[in-house]
């Protein structure tokens, strides 16, 4: 046995060894494992809290405590969302509790059956209410504590829940890490946005918003939320008003519902009037997370929602920024929901449970989360409703903590100045989207996308050109406008305007990005119409624009979701600055979202050991393989003593030896059975050799070998999605590679193909050509340094032939080299510079097309009269087959020399230009077969 056999053999055997020890200790652990033990059943509470500001307001707040089987455990407090209660985040409490989490669940002061008014995370009533939570968990026996009063205790909750979490954050030094999800930063911001602004924005952050004052009031969102805390509530218990039981304060409408006094004052006067007062906006400022952020440095997820026109990007932008800036560790997930969008699923919920794991402790460790970046990426909805979304991660949000800005791309914008009129009453107004439906409208369809409406005159429209290559657009683009009034129109002096974006494709169709908008308040417009000029920024996004879509921006006077001015006015708006829309896009890797569940089954052992077994065996294969040979580094191919044979069957391939060089177009022949895609499958690693090597760029080619990644193929026609564009085909396919989109190259791959607007067009409408101009593009993605294509000429006619001939000189120009397979010679003889003959498995002759195709005998002369040469020619007693191609004369001299035939020409009065030897490789390729079945 040789030592290399030897040693491969101890290597199986220790891979054998190890599936045995994997084995027999899963199976061992998996039986002593004892049972888990069921938790308690939640035990509910009533809690008294005193607030106000002078601490003299008591409060009952309705709590349920989850403790898991073994107490006590870090302890997480559970927060819902506005118009909800407890109830709603008990299913969230108990995935917790099963991850060993002590967790309280409550109904803030004015929801389910908690007394009190609502204040909005007021820090003198909400917030200090959940302060007072803290102090009883620290009391309870089933949490652990830091210290005498201080629980180990995280935070989350979702919009309304996700604001306290933050603010309780800020305000208490008791809270050791926190998940604020679907919330904001500046609830001013988020309810009367301006996204105009005179000065632009710093945009190192993928989607840092505006913070203009003046905004216009987001009246749908904002008087369905009112609607929702004013709605009738569970029956409590009596004891809500200053210290032992008064009830509603005498005297207060009932059109304020459920809520304080300040707030129901503020609400009343920014419906009244659309504007804010300075009371009301010192209370939303109040009431604001961004008011103690710079005091919150725990660890801090920030998840928030792409499909959200409440509670935006920017929001979690905000946060972002200013809990990095106090020295918090942050990690920032954007995912495919939000307010218009849904909640967070399964996958989600597990990666807020283990952040509070690795930061808590005292439960199942889980890896470090880190403090990267998420982003989902929606797909169309299905036919079932279901909605693909595949996850990018970035290493860390971009522009925080000296990490680097976000990459911005410039798209130039077209369409000139446009008059736009804000009607009498502000009606009719256009449409954007329906608060809070954006589910409802994806399983709509076209029909949700129709709710996207701008009205004529309203809207002032510019648009990008095509774009060449996919662009993903990850957070707030940004533009620069000009508005000014129109001298002897209607005019107060302002406007307020609406922008938004649109992907227009191909064939005209608009999406809405996001079905968002961004509200602009411009004020100062000169009446002799001298314009205003101002940075917009766009609702953010997550979006892939594809190739051939472009961006459209429309700035329309009205929007039906809010309060728009009454008095009629014209405004004259146009493009300003560099008159291009700014585009962030964050660079990362996908990954999956999905994690498969760890339990103790004697399966999941045996799969590990089989895996082990075959990365050993895999090893083995690389360790035994020949070490790359510098010498050929540069060259794409080398075929050494290649055979292929079958038991009780001829060999396929014998003793086949061959090159390809750097932009060389090399041509294999041969009839039906020579072998040649038996070749190509053992090139491409499908089929093993017997004997023989194959090196490709020095490295010996085996199976799976890392450099088949600089080798493109088409061997058999592939099969494309017919409801798809080409382009998109392209896409789904280079994405099962799993390399990055990047180095697809699509861009220079359908230059190259020549696919042109047909790439954006379906593929049930491609002739076969175009379908086989498709395939070719596919085996070019990567633009591959060696192609392999086998009868690329197949079901082609005459004019797609010459195109297919096109398009592999123009590859070969860019220096890298083609191997193909074919029968048509002539075509062969055209597109090719090398040929590599076989016959019967062998090869026959290999060398360039010109010395190949040199056949004895022939001769060919261009002469002025074709048809008098040819009948001269056929004077001359003994000479063979005399053909006319144009002005060209091909004759087989048969023994004669050319001389003789030039003056039997000269003597007939025909000029002759040119003699040589006739070049087909036709005859020569019949010549060497010939030769071969001798």
């Amino acid at each position: 046995m040789s030592a290399s056999r030897r040693r491969r053999t101890r290597l199986v055997l220790a891979a054998l060894s190890c599936i045995a020890v994997v084995v027999i200790t899963v199976v061992l652990w998996a039986g002593e494992q004892p049972p888990r033990a069921a938790p308690e059943p939640p035990r509910e509470a009533m809690v008294d809290v005193l607030d106000g500001p002078n601490d003299d307001q008591r409060v009952q707040i309705d709590v349920t405590l989850y403790a898991p089987a073994e107490t006590p455990a870090p302890a997480i407090l559970l927060a819902h969302g506005f118009g909800g209660s407890k109830a709603d985040t008990a299913a969230q409490a108990r995935e917790l509790v099963q991850r060993g989490f002590t967790v309280l669940t409550y109904s803030a002061r004015g929801f389910g059956r908690s007394t009190g008014k609502i204040a909005l995370n007021d820090p003198d009533y909400e917030v200090k209410d959940a302060q007072q939570l803290l102090d009883w968990l620290a009391r309870q026996p089933e949490v652990s504590r830091d210290g005498d009063g201080d629980p180990r205790v995280g935070v989350t909750g979702a919009s309304y829940g996700g604001a306290l979490s933050l603010l309780l954050a800020g305000k208490d030094p008791r809270v050791d890490a926190i998940a604020p999800v679907m919330t904001y930063n500046d609830l001013g911001q988020a309810l009367l946005p301006n996204n105009a602004s005179r000065s632009a924005e710093p945009g190192t952050t993928p989607a840092r918003g505006s913070s203009t004052d003046h905004g216009v009031f987001k009246q749908a969102w904002a008087g369905m939320l009112f609607a929702t805390g004013s709605a009738p509530r569970a029956a409590a218990p009596s004891g809500s008003g200053p210290a032992g039981g008064a009830t509603d304060p005498q005297g207060q409408p009932l059109t304020c519902g459920n809520f304080t006094e300040q707030v129901c004052a503020a609400y009343s006067e920014v419906a009244q009037t659309g504007r804010a007062g300075r009371a009301t906006l010192d209370l939303l400022d109040r009431v604001s997370p961004k008011s103690v952020t710079a005091g919150i440095d725990i660890p801090t997820l920030l998840v928030q929602g792409e499909r959200d026109t409440l509670f935006g990007l920017d929001q979690a932008d905000a946060n972002a920024r200013q809990i990095a800036a106090a020295g918090g560790k942050v990690k920032t997930i954007w995912f495919a929901g939000g307010h218009d969008g849904g909640q967070p699923g399964p996958e989600l919920r597990r990666q807020i449970g283990d952040w509070f794991a690795a930061h808590l402790g005292g439960v199942e460790p889980v890896p470090d989360p880190g403090t990267g970046f998420l982003f989902d990426i929606a797909g169309r909805p299905q036919r079932n409703g279901e909605i693909p979304v595949r996850t990018i991660t970035a290493e860390a949000y971009p522009g925080v903590a000296g990490t680097e800005r976000t990459p911005r791309f410039s798209l130039g914008l077209h369409g000139p100045p446009t008059e736009v009129v804000n009607p009498p009453g502000g009606s009719p107004a256009t449409t954007s989207s329906l608060p809070g439906a954006g589910q409802v409208l994806d399983a709509a369809g076209s029909l949700g996308q129709s709710l996207a409406r701008d009205l004529p005159g309203q809207t002032a429209v510019f648009r990008t050109d095509p774009l060449e290559s996919q662009l993903l657009i990850s957070g707030t683009p940004r533009t620069r406008l000009s508005v000014a009034s129109v001298p002897g129109q209607p005019s107060t002096g302002s406007a307020v305007l609406f922008a938004k974006l649109y992907d227009v494709d191909p064939e005209q169709k608009r999406t809405l990005l996001g079905n968002a908008v961004a509200p602009m308040h411009v004020t100062g417009l000169p009446p002799d119409g001298t314009p205003v000029e101002v940075d917009v920024t766009l609702p953010g996004v997550v979006h892939p624009l594809e190739a051939g879509h472009r961006l459209e921006l429309a700035v329309t006077t009205t929007d039906q979701a809010y309060a728009v001015p009454r008095e009629p006015a014209v405004h004259l708006v146009g493009l300003a600055g560099d008159g291009s829309v700014s585009v962030p896009s964050v660079h990362g890797t996908a990954t999956s979202g999905q994690e498969v569940p760890v339990a103790p089954l004697v399966g999941i052992g045996v799969l590990a050991g089989l895996v082990l077994l075959a990365w050993v065996i895999s090893r083995i294969r690389r360790g035994t393989a020949d070490a790359p040979d510098p010498l050929l580094a540069d060259t794409p191919l080398v075929i050494a003593g290649l055979t292929k044979s079958y038991p009780d069957k001829p060999a396929a391939v014998q003793e086949l030896s061959m090159r390809v060089e750097r932009g060389q177009i090399v041509g294999l022949l041969g009839p039906n059975g020579a072998g040649k895609t038996t070749t190509l499958r053992m090139l491409l690693g499908l089929l093993r050799p017997s004997s023989g090597q194959i090196r490709v760029f020095g490295h010996r080619l085996v199976p799976g070998a890392p450099v088949l990644s600089r080798v493109g193929a088409l061997v058999e026609s592939p099969g494309f999605l017919p409801h798809l564009s080409g382009v998109d085909n392209l896409r789904y396919y280079w994405a099962a590679t799993g390399r990055p989109m990047l180095q697809a190259r699509f861009d220079e791959v359908l230059q190259i193909a020549g696919l042109g607007s047909a790439a954006h067009r379906r593929v049930r409408g491609y002739s076969q050509g175009m379908k086989q101009r498709l395939a070719i593009a596919q085996a070019m993605l990567g633009l591959p340094e060696l192609l392999v294509l086998d009868e690329p000429t197949n079901g082609l006619d005459p004019p797609q032939i010459h195109q297919m001939r096109e398009i592999l000189h123009r590859y070969a120009a860019t220096g890298r080299s083609v191997l193909v397979s074919s029968h048509l010679l002539a075509e062969v003889e055209q597109t090719c510079t090398h040929v590599v003959v076989m016959h019967n498995g062998r090869l026959v002759t290999s060398g360039s097309v010109a010395d190949i195709a040199a056949v004895d005998g022939a001769a060919t002369f261009r002469v002025d009269q074709p048809q008098q040469a040819a009948a001269a020619l056929r004077t001359i007693e003994g000479l063979g087959q005399v053909e006319v191609d144009g002005d060209l004369v091909h004759a087989d001299l048969a023994g004669h020399t050319a001389a003789i035939a030039v003056n039997v020409l000269v003597d007939a009065g025909i000029a002759v230009h040119r003699v040589g030897p006739r070049r087909r490789l036709e005859d020569a390729f019949l010549q060497l077969v010939g030769e071969e079945n001798r």
